[in-house]
Formats: C-alpha cells, sequence, structure tokens
C-alpha cells in the first residue's frame, strides 16, 4: 500500500478506508442491512401490497440510505478509493442523524404504547427483527462516524436546512401514501391529526438538527477538533 493510502484525518480515530476494521464494520453492517431487507420479503404483511410499500415508513427509507451509505463505505474499503470515501462521508451526513432520530422516536414511542407506531393489522415484530430495524444501524452508524470518519464539514445553518427537507419531503411521501391506502403508516399519525402531524414534522427537524449538532460535538470530545491553522486534541 503506497504512502498517501496510509494517510488520513489526523482527527479520524482508525484508518478508513481500509481493508481492517473499516472494512469489517460496514461488511458486516450491510450484511444485518441485507438481512432487515430479506425479513420485509419473506414475512407476510398487508404493507407488501400497499401503495408505497414498507417505504412508507421512515425506518426502511432511513435503513435504504444507510445501505447506500456503507455500500459505498464499503467500495471504498476495497478499492482504497478517496473518492468512494468522501461520497460515503457525504452520504453520512444525511443518514447518521436520521438513523439516530428513528431510533429515538420509535424506541420512546413504543415505550408509551406499541400502538403508536405499529399497526393493528401488522403482524408484531420479531424481537431480533425489531433490533435490527430500530437500533442497529443507529450503532453502526455512530461508530462509522465517531471513529472511521474525518470531521464533518457541515455547518448549522445547512443542517437545519438538510433537515427540513428530510421532513418536508416525508410529510408530502406519507400524505400521499394515505391517500392511496386509506391509512397512515404510523397509527399516531392519524391519532394526532392535521396540525399534529405538522407538529411531529417540525418536532422531528428539530431533533435531527440536534443530532447532527451532538454528533459534531460528541466527535470532538473524543478527537479533537478543528481550529483555523492547527489541529486541536481535547
Amino acid at each position: 500500500m503506497s504512502k498517501s493510502l496510509q494517510q488520513y484525518h489526523p482527527l479520524q480515530r482508525l484508518a478508513s478506508p481500509s481493508r481492517g476494521i473499516s472494512a469489517l464494520v460496514h461488511a458486516t453492517s450491510l450484511v444485518s442491512f441485507a438481512l432487515s431487507f430479506r425479513y420485509l420479503l419473506i414475512t407476510p404483511n398487508p404493507i407488501n401490497d400497499s401503495y408505497g410499500w414498507h417505504l412508507q415508513y421512515l425506518t426502511i427509507i432511513g435503513l435504504s440510505l444507510s445501505t447506500v451509505t456503507f455500500a459505498f463505505g464499503l467500495l471504498a474499503d476495497i478499492t482504497l478509493s478517496p473518492a468512494l470515501f468522501s461520497i460515503k462521508n457525504a452520504l453520512s451526513i444525511a443518514s447518521a442523524p436520521l438513523e439516530i432520530l428513528i431510533s429515538l422516536l420509535y424506541w420512546s414511542l413504543r415505550a408509551i404504547d406499541p400502538k403508536l407506531v405499529v399497526p393493528e393489522f401488522a403482524p408484531p415484530l420479531a424481537p431480533i427483527a425489531d433490533i435490527g430495524f430500530h437500533l442497529v444501524p443507529s450503532i453502526v452508524m455512530l461508530i462509522d462516524i465517531l471513529f472511521l470518519s474525518p470531521p464533518w464539514t457541515i455547518a448549522t445553518v445547512p443542517a437545519i436546512g438538510l433537515s427540513s427537507i428530510i421532513a418536508i419531503v416525508y410529510w408530502f411521501w406519507v400524505e400521499e401514501c394515505a391517500k392511496h391506502n386509506g391509512f397512515y403508516p404510523y397509527p399516531l399519525f392519524d391519532e394526532v391529526g392535521h396540525n399534529g402531524r405538522v407538529a411531529l414534522f417540525i418536532m422531528s427537524a428539530v431533533i435531527m438538527t440536534t443530532g447532527t449538532w451532538s454528533l459534531k460535538k460528541v466527535f470532538g470530545r473524543l478527537n479533537g477538533r478543528e481550529v483555523p491553522g492547527r489541529v486541536k486534541k481535547e
């Protein structure tokens, strides 16, 4: 391996892209994601035949984005390509905060009442599948961001814009699916009414923005931070 390929950002905790730990994290994560998608395909569920399929769910949208993110990560590990690594890092700016948002909302609401997030007509998720959908993606994204990535370059204002765009696009998508299906993917959306849904999407955008800010802070605490003209270790 050439010297240039061995070099990485001084604040990046572990070597990535690499054919070692980085490749192992990305490969095993992709196996987990694939098993989650397989579960959707082989488990009888009315959602399989509905408009929008399981992509009505923010969980599956997040899982899809995480899959694409880590696919670029693994390709970068195999080829040691800086370009593919940069694409992975750019995608993670959206996928990592989104997965954290999904985990926080899902497990919080599920603790209050599982019926808020699981339709009555849908079969209950097997515990291992539940973890695969709603916990594993956020954990491996955190590992990737904190240990296998350089510092993020996204600032607060762009983070607010990105979170808002995701919330608005998902809002319109959910309403379109509900118009065809006659139900919302999450029972909570139906219970809170139109104004409640607006408030939920605004709250989600705020949580996602806060998640982005928090990840930058945690990264700085663990790995140090950049200051003009130098790198500062915490």
